[in-house]
């Protein structure tokens, strides 16, 4: 999952040395936590939110696949 979501940030900004992932898993629950440099929140946020919608879509996707809840914060 982090990987994935890594790729994903890393392909959208302009900045993508500055993108940062952590994962932390606790009681079967995966949190995910995105950071990347200010100049780039915009391009990973996306008009309205879209871009983190879409991305937090693909993530559930995956989780679901493998039977877990995954979680992503963007920050």
């Amino acid at each position: 999952m982090k990987d994935m979501v890594l790729a994903i940030a890393q392909s959208l900004v302009e900045h993508p040395e500055s993108v940062i992932v952590t994962e932390a898993e606790k009681d079967g629950v995966i949190h995910l936590e995105l950071k990347v440099d200010p100049d780039d929140m915009g391009k990973v946020i996306g008009k309205q939110g879209r871009i983190a919608k879409a991305i937090r879509s693909v993530l559930k996707a995956a989780s679901l696949k493998d039977g877990k809840k995954c979680y992503l914060e963007i920050g």
